[in-house]
């Protein structure tokens, strides 16, 4: 106890009234303050006091939400009115971003395919469900379509076990192997040769596709289906009453073939008859004059040759380029040089694109002059109309990074937080980066793994642009500091993407920083990635302090009980 000045009369400290109210007095210290506050109003006061300023701090602790001023909930308040405008103009920019994308890049790459016999038809459709590998889907379920089926199911499964019970997925899967073990036996309408060299004889006619790897690949006889073939060489000189896919060094097609060809190969030779269009990627072309093509032509291809005659449009891409035949429609043709030959027959437009004139003869009969448009190699960064468009491309990246940071907020803070460990970020980028694609493209030929390399490589090309927004987001928070809300977030990654997109303008240094930023990003989603799938160990809890039994005559709130 203290005395206070000019008085005779003792009174309790705060420390003491502190403990006191606390609980933390022993009996008999606690009865005999409570005795002195019973007489002294001075201490009775400050007890009060000192109790009231307890209850509030600890009720203060407890609450969850502190009440928002004034001031910032009308703010709020405003900035949620005001929310349908910034919606309204986003989603503008999204539309002028898909009507620049359509406008530029599928409206152009539509009529170029329509030029190459694609026209009328969806371009997915034909390659996958109505080309080789899926022919004779909807009549007979072949070898490759049961482990496609068995792959789907496998995959639904493992989606699905999470929520289901064991018991459940296991009936799931025993239901259908048994209902793919009551379907009736098909018969085997798909052939699989594979040998040093693979023979198909003049007398021998095969009912189906046939699908060959060997070292040397020869079709004399009748093939009532496609061939795919996979060989150093290959010579079609029989019938082919479907389509020819090669993947080989050296083609010829001598005989008949009833539907499309298409190949990548080193060179391929036409001296028979394709009743349907032909597409190659290729070194070498060429179409002899005892070949014909009934549809169109397209070539990718560094030296061209056409002796032949095709009926309908060519869609050509060489260094060098010859024609010499017969073309019933017209030709599109961009490369170093052209020449036609006296004896060549076109009856439709022309129109090359080089960087020097054809040199046409006077003898070639043409339907009209070539129309000729020099390559120039011009700066684009010298237009205002590229500044533009950096303007759009801008705004589109940030439009993106808002959806992804509004859709996903807890992985996107995680992937910035990955790219701060920028050697590790950048590590694992070039392995996802160049591996990733390779990969997909590995389970796109295995067939089976067809949908899911498609899916693959979608996710793949969306996480190119999504690495940009979270290399933004990590310069944005180096230059205006760390944060882990939202909004403030989002902000940080519109400085910073503005930053990167502006580095990436600049002349001849512009691609190597949108490499690097892809390289990063990419690297550091797959980092949170990998670390989200990995398993969590929980911290081992500290043990308690020891706490030694309290004394017999310890009070608790100032009073014994009786």
């Amino acid at each position: 106890m203290s005395e206070t000045p000019g008085e005779k009369m003792k009174h309790l400290d705060e420390m003491t009234c502190l403990l006191y109210a606390e609980r933390q007095l022993d009996r008999a210290r606690a009865l005999e303050v409570s005795a002195h506050a019973q007489e002294c109003e001075a201490c009775q006061t400050l007890l009060r006091a000192l109790e009231r300023e307890s209850r509030l701090l600890t009720r203060a602790m407890l609450e969850e939400d502190e009440p928002l001023p004034s001031r910032l909930a009308v703010f709020q308040e405003r900035a949620r009115r005001a929310l349908h405008w910034i919606w309204g103009l986003a989603f503008g920019l999204a539309a002028t971003g898909a009507y620049a994308l359509y406008a530029d890049y599928i409206q152009p790459w539509q009529r170029e395919l329509e030029q190459a016999g694609f026209g009328g038809s969806n371009l997915l459709n034909l390659l996958i469900f109505q080309g080789a590998f899926w022919k004779g889907w909807q009549s007979m379920i072949t070898v490759l379509e049961a482990a496609a089926l068995m792959t789907l199911g496998a995959f639904a499964v493992m989606f699905l076990r999470r929520r289901m019970r064991r018991g459940g997925a296991l009936a799931v899967v025993l239901a259908g192997l048994c209902a793919l073990l009551a379907m009736p036996a098909p018969a085997a309408a798909t052939e699989f040769r594979k040998a040093d060299t693979v023979d198909i004889g003049k007398d021998e006619k095969i009912k189906g596709d046939v699908y060959i790897m060997a070292q040397r690949a020869r079709v004399d006889g009748t093939v009532d289906g496609d061939v795919i073939v996979f060989s150093p060489n290959v010579d079609i000189n029989g019938h082919v009453m479907g389509d020819v896919i090669a993947f080989a060094t050296s083609v010829r097609i001598n005989g008949q073939v009833d539907g499309n060809v298409r190949g990548a190969n080193n060179n391929i030779t036409i001296t028979g008859n394709v009743a349907r269009n032909v597409t190659d990627f290729c070194q070498t072309f060429t179409l002899d004059a005892n070949g014909k093509v009934g549809g169109s032509l397209t070539s990718f291809s560094e030296s061209f040759s056409q002796d032949g005659s095709v009926g309908r449009d060519m869609l050509l891409f060489f260094a060098h380029g010859t024609f010499a035949g017969k073309v019933a429609g017209g030709i599109r043709a961009k490369g170093d040089s052209l020449v036609i030959t006296s004896s060549a027959v076109i009856d439709g437009p022309i129109r090359f694109e080089g960087n020097k004139q054809a040199d046409v003869s006077p003898s070639a009969k043409l339907a009209s002059p070539v129309e000729f448009h020099r390559i120039e190699k011009h700066m684009t960064y010298r237009s205002s109309s590229y500044y533009v468009w950096q303007v759009i491309w801008a705004a589109a990246f940030i439009l993106f990074g808002l959806v992804l940071f509004a859709l996903m907020p807890k992985f996107s803070e995680d992937a910035v937080k990955s790219a701060e460990h920028y050697g590790a970020s950048a590590g694992l980028g070039v392995l996802v980066l160049f591996g990733v694609p390779i990969a997909a493209i590995i389970a796109c030929i295995t067939v089976v793994g067809l949908f899911l390399g498609i899916a693959t490589l979608f996710v793949w090309y969306g996480s190119l642009y999504f690495a940009q927004v979270i290399v933004g987001a990590v310069i944005g928070q180096w230059l205006m500091g760390r944060t882990s809300e939202l909004w403030p977030l989002i902000g940080r990654m519109a400085v910073g993407l503005i930053l990167v997109r502006l580095c990436t303008t600049i002349p001849h240094v512009g691609g190597w920083v949108k490499f690097v930023a892809i390289l990063w990003g990419i690297g550091a989603i797959s980092l949170a990635i990998y670390r989200r799938f990995q398993p969590t160990i929980a911290p081992v809890a500290p043990a308690a302090p020891y706490t030694p039994p309290m004394p017999p005559n310890t009070t608790v709130g100032g009073t014994m009980p009786a």
